[in-house]
């Protein structure tokens, strides 16, 4: 199986977050068959940015801790802005950084890891 990291989960992950589900970390810990999307990596930057997020290091090692974990990062796609376009409206999930993870494990059959039930409502897998 290959796994999609929403962003949370490897801040939580990387952070060592006790938020973070036993199941996310042991799949996490095999750092194997596991993405992140570049939409995430600017979601990160875009948080730092304006000061709602934190990190306890500097974001240009952000990359550097995606290769330590061997986690490939996924750019944006032609497919997966078709599959991003075609997406529902889910009420109350217009996260334009969710919807491009949803496209992404359609596109390149991957489960997300993710707390965030609101995935529930696409036709995708979702580990918590």
């Amino acid at each position: 199986m290959k796994y999609l990291l929403d962003t949370h989960i490897f801040l939580w992950y990387l952070l060592g977050n006790s938020n973070l589900s036993s199941q996310a970390k042991q799949i996490i810990d095999t750092k194997t068959n596991l993405y992140f999307g570049i939409s995430s990596f600017w979601e990160i930057a875009i948080k730092v940015n304006i000061g709602k997020l934190q990190l306890n290091r500097p974001i240009e090692d952000v990359s550097l801790e995606l290769d330590d974990m061997n986690i490939e990062i996924l750019p944006i796609t032609n497919q997966d802005i078709y599959i991003y376009s075609k997406l529902p409206l889910i009420l109350n999930h217009r996260d334009p950084f969710d919807r491009i993870l949803v496209a992404q494990a359609v596109n390149n059959q991957l489960i997300l890891i993710s707390r965030d039930s609101a995935f529930d409502h696409y036709s995708i897998q979702r580990i918590w």
